[in-house]
């Protein structure tokens, strides 16, 4: 697997701004379009360019994996028919005052976890939209998973006070090796400065040498 560093809009924190799954990348149409299609080569996905309810915090507002995507209810019209015409699977738009699903969920192709405070309903219905098992837990004590760990279909780097019981569950849930690290020179919200499929990661511009070769062996284990 190969780690690129980038930014996007001047910031480290790609994983706030972009998100990716196995086979769509999408990228806020604040960045320019040729470097928006970089990130999709280096990916092997097909690009959705646009913003999500307005703004540039695609990957902190959606939440995806290769089955479904979940949008917060501000979203637009004109943003739903630009991912309705790359993405191909369920795309659920959560009727709820929570906004942030990339921060609050974490997902593979094989199951997510959520914020403990979801409602048993609202697990149902993520569960249903992302079709895997999903199982509420918290990451170092912490409870918006979303944003302390990437996943993909080959491993899980998490929030590097990560305890032993939810590794546990992250390994039985995602099905995956799992593993601890930093982004950005030192920065343990892994989520929100990394996007990563089985193809290759994207880290944040500040992100070390030997960060990178964490993220290099977490998610390309298998």
């Amino acid at each position: 697997m190969t780690v690129y560093l980038s930014s996007i809009v001047g910031s480290a924190s790609i994983g706030v701004y972009s998100l990716a799954t196995e086979n769509i990348v999408i990228i806020p149409v604040m960045v320019p379009q040729d470097k928006a299609q970089e990130y999709a080569d280096w990916l092997k996905a097909q690009l959705i360019y646009t913003t999500i309810s307005g703004s540039v915090l695609a990957g902190a507002l959606a939440c995806a994996n290769s089955n479904g995507m979940l949008l917060p209810n501000s979203i637009r019209n004109e943003e739903l028919e630009h991912i309705k015409k790359v993405f191909t699977g369920n795309i659920t738009i959560m009727e709820n005052k929570k906004t942030a699903y990339g921060n609050l969920i974490l997902a593979n192709d094989r199951g997510a976890v959520v914020d403990p405070r979801f409602k048993p309903k609202e697990i149902e219905q993520i569960s249903d939209a992302l079709g895997v098992e999903t199982v509420p837990t918290e990451i170092a004590a912490l409870p918006y998973v979303g944003s302390l760990a990437t996943a993909t279909n080959k491993g899980v780097l998490a929030h590097p006070l990560l305890k032993e019981e939810e590794k546990k569950t992250l390994e039985s849930v995602f099905k995956v090796p799992v593993d601890v690290g930093t982004i950005n020179c030192g920065i343990p919200y892994v989520g929100t400065g990394l996007i990563a499929n089985s193809h290759a990661a994207v880290a944040g511009s500040m992100t070390t040498g030997p960060e990178m070769f964490i993220i290099e062996h977490a998610l390309d284990t298998l």
